[in-house]
This record gives C-alpha cells, structure tokens and sequence, in this order.
C-alpha cells in the first residue's frame, strides 16, 4: 500500500493529477487487518470467538451488570427507585414513558449484541479444522450463551424476533411467537447440555457446563410451567450424575463475595474482575467489572437509586431459626438501620455505624439490597464502576427450590419437602417436614413464595417469579402487590408484563410492532 501511494506521488510530475486520484481511490486490500474473511480459520479463532461472547456480560445492558437488576429486581415488589434521573425511576415506577432512554435502549441492544456474537460461532466455528473435542465444547458454549440472553430478552420484552444466524446491517427480522422463541432456548440448552463438561480446573473455571445447561433449561421449563420437564431437567443436578459436583456452602453470604466465588453452590456465575475504569469496549486493559454496586449503595458510598422494599424485612421476621434466633439471610440481603440486630449503633455501613452516617429522614429508615456490594472490603470508600463480585446467575439453593416447586405443581407435594429442608437447614431453620407437615398443593406453594423470598431476594429471579406465579394476569393477585408496592398502582394488565420496545428500534425496522398498549 505504501509502495503504491509512494509511486503515485512521485509521478504526478509525469501524469495528471486525476490520473494519479484514481490511484488513490484503490480499495486495496490490508493482508494485515483481520475481519470476517479471513478471521474464523484455527482453534485459536474459535477460542477468540467464543471468549468475545462471554466478555460482552461486561456490557452495562448486559446479563449480571448495571441495569438488568432494575428490571428483575427493582421493578417487582421489593424493590423500588428514588433516582434524580426520571427515566431511570420511571422503570421501577412502572411508568416509562420515554421508550429509548440509555437504561432501556443499552439492555436490549446488550442483550442482542451477545446473542450476534453467539450466532457468529455459531456459523463459522463448525467449518474449522481444528480439536473437535474442543470445537463441540465451544459450540455447547455458544448454545447456552444464546440461551442466556433469549430468556431475558422473551421475558422482559415477550415479543421478540428470532435471529439464529449472524445479522447483516440491512436485516429487518419481524417479531416471532413466543413459543418459538422459548422453544429455540429448550433446544439450545438441551444440545449444550450433551456437548459440555461437567467441570473445568484453572482459568478455564467459569465456562458453561453441563450443569448450568441443566438448571437454566429447568428454569425455563418452570417458567413455562412444564412442570414434569423442569423436574427431569433439574434431578440432573439433585439426584443424578451431577449430584456430587453441586452443594450449599455452609455460609449463606459466602455466595456474594468475590473471595468466596465459583464454589460448590455456583451452577453458573457471570466472572468480573477488578481492572481499572475506562478501558474502552473490549480491549486488553477493558474494565471487566460489574457497574451494579453505585447504583445499589447507600448514599456516601453510592448513588442510592435502588432500593428494597421495608416489607422484606419483616417477611425475614415471620420465623425464628430453630434455636430462637433471626434468620441470619436478613444481614446478607438487606442493608438497614438493623442489619445487625442490636441497631444502628452496631450495625456497619462501610466500616462505620449506621448512626454515624446521620442520614436525614429520607434515608434513616430506608432498606438497601445489600447482596454484591463492596461494603466489606470497600472500607469507607464510594462504589466504582469495576466491582469483582461474579453475578451469580444459578446457584444450587434455586435449583432445589425450583425442583420443589416443579414436584409440586406436578401433583407431588410429599417429594418436595426434603429440598425445600435443605435451603432452610443451612439457615438453621426447623425443616418444613417438622414445622409445616401436611400442606395441601395450594398451601406448599404459598410457602414456597416466602422461602424463594428470604433465600433468593436481590438476586434478579422475582419478577419473573411473579410472572410465573400469574401475579401480573390476575387482578386479585395484583391487588397485592399494590398493597405491598405502591407502584403496582400504575401497573395495567396486559401492558406492564413487558416492557416496551425502544422506539428507536421500531423506527428503523418497519417490521417490529411495539408491545401491546405502549
């Protein structure tokens, strides 16, 4: 290329000077510059390939990261916003009225970004010559990946296209049935399933395994209420081949600390690691952290935009341990004036009292979610933007609670007391089986709510449990979440199971339909 502009140059003595232009104007190929032509040829490029789906959960849209959570979490009945910024509020509030605003448009380009990069393996990596042991574990990979992100996308969207090969800039996919949209993420998890290891050792720790194809394929059975195909899915894991490999670690808080992550409890966890701030998008020294804690903390540590429902805490205070004592899960899921329970003169807030900080009236009875902040080695210190807590997107205390309520909801309340015993035992509960023998289907499932509650709050699971549980369809089940949200006030069915679709979006695609009543 050099040569060729050097000899243009040096002639333009000798030749016009259009002459020596149309020379200029060559499109000439760079044998240096690596693209889609000549990039997915070795194991190594698979490697690369798959790696860049896993390093788009740094994204803030992304699956674990900064803005998923107001979804699932902040969204639902536990969880509330008092952000200064209206459009990040209007998402807990249930009154969103700016459609493309940076939290709504970022989550679901996010999230279809990594399902691109996932299609991209996908169709190329098969081709490649290269360690098929290896090439079939990627492509496992690549499967659950694009799982992951289409459970998100059909359940915070519902209606969704469905893009199985890598998009060109001139695609305009229509919107597909949601029942082809979940019947593609059965499919993906079940073929990741067979295709992926039981395990990995070294920096290999991390990757999807057979496991975590297991417990999300079971989830989004359950979701679906497939009840009977959850349960098949899910004894993988409980009573089957992997049984050995997944336990409760004996501290509940340990699954929300980044010195005690990828532990026998973890099916899946989204991996985060401390670098430092503003890297740029996907380079060497990127910033692979999680934005989630600013957004959660206290005010002096955070920006105080989320925060959890004081109804939580008393569901926490239903029931004593069985030796008389407070359910210690309420210090790990909820940061507030009593989360030691001798009060504020005891209880920490990033190394100092509650009592110290002399929050105002707006702040001293407020509740923090306070899974997956930085407090206990942030000693003093306001949140960043690169917290190395790994998002736990399955742990195993979920997949025996979701297995409970799949053998119940199948007509086998009996089967499932022992594994909602063992989530309550390790919080040194009296087991069901002694406290409550004999519950009816309808009862078993009504406990289920508050154990799902006290074992899984702030960890972006319950609204889609309440979708499941048919709160957002059935004015009588509404009717309590208004009365434990205020919120839910501004919640109409069949809009508000969904959010709407950036508008942007519908702007440049003529074949995307917003979102009914949007």
């Amino acid at each position: 290329m050099k040569k060729i502009i050097k000899f243009c140059l040096a002639t333009t003595l000798m030749v016009s000077v259009s002459s020596c232009k149309k020379y200029l104007d060559l499109d000439i190929a760079n044998p240096n510059r690596v693209d889609e032509s000549n990039f997915w040829k070795t194991g190594a490029d698979a490697l690369k390939g798959i790696n860049a789906v896993y390093g788009n959960f740094y994204r803030n849209g992304s699956p674990g990261s900064r803005w998923t959570p107001f979804y699932f979490d902040i969204r639902s009945d536990d969880g509330y916003s008092t952000s200064p910024w209206n459009e990040l509020r209007s998402v807990g509030a249930l009154n969103i009225t700016q459609y493309s605003f940076e939290v709504n448009y970022d989550t679901w380009w996010h999230h279809w970004r990594g399902v691109y990069r996932a299609n991209q393996v996908l169709a190329n990596v098969p081709a490649i010559t290269m360690d098929e042991t290896l090439k079939k574990q990627y492509i496992g990979e690549a499967k659950f990946l694009r799982a992951v992100y289409y459970y998100n996308l059909v359940t915070i969207w519902g209606n969704i296209p469905l893009i199985l090969q890598p998009s060109k800039p001139d695609d305009k996919p229509s919107q597909v049935p949601q029942e082809q949209v979940w019947a593609q993420i059965e499919k993906d998890l079940t073929e990741a399933a067979e295709a992926l290891p039981t395990s990995y050792t070294g920096d290999e720790i991390g990757r999807a395994t057979k496991g975590a194809a297991y417990g999300l394929l079971g989830r989004a059975y359950l979701q679906q209420k497939k009840y009977q195909q959850a349960v098949t899915a899910l004894q993988w894991l409980i009573t089957g081949p992997g049984q050995a490999l997944y336990d409760l670690v004996p501290n509940f808080a340990d699954n929300f600390k980044h010195t005690t992550e990828n532990n026998k409890e973890s099916v899946f966890e989204i991996q985060f690691k401390m670098r430092p701030e503003n890297g740029g998008d996907d380079g060497p020294t990127s910033n692979v952290g999680t934005s989630r804690a600013p957004f959660f903390a206290p005010p002096g540590h955070g920006f105080s935009d989320a925060n959890m429902q004081r109804w939580v805490v008393q569901e926490f205070l239903k029931e004593q341990t069985a030796t008389g004592e407070r359910d210690p899960r309420l210090a790990a899921t909820a940061l507030y004036d009593s989360t030691d329970e001798r009060g504020p003169d005891f209880t920490i807030v990033y190394g100092s009292t509650f009592t110290s900080k002399n929050y105002d009236n707006n702040f001293k009875n407020r509740v923090w979610y306070h899974k997956y902040l930085d407090d206990y080695f942030r000693i003093n210190q306001f949140e960043v933007f690169n917290s190395p807590i790994n998002f736990r997107l399955i742990r195993f205390s979920d997949v025996l609670l979701m297995y409970a309520e799949a053998l119940n909801a199948s007509g086998q309340t009996a089967a499932a007391y022992p594994y909602i015993d063992r989530v309550r035992q390790r919080a040194g509960m009296k087991t069901l089986t002694v406290a409550m023998p004999g519950l009816t289907q309808a009862q078993f499932q009504k406990q289920l709510e508050h154990e799902r509650i006290v074992e899984l709050t702030g960890e972006s699971l319950r609204w889609n449990d309440l979708a499941r549980w048919g709160y957002f369809d059935d004015a009588a089940k509404l009717a309590e979440l208004k009365a434990r949200d205020a919120e839910f006030n501004n919640f109409i069915i069949g809009r508000n199971k969904y959010m709407p679709i950036p508008q942007t979006e519908i702007d440049i695609n003529p074949n995307l339909k917003q979102n009914p009543k949007w």
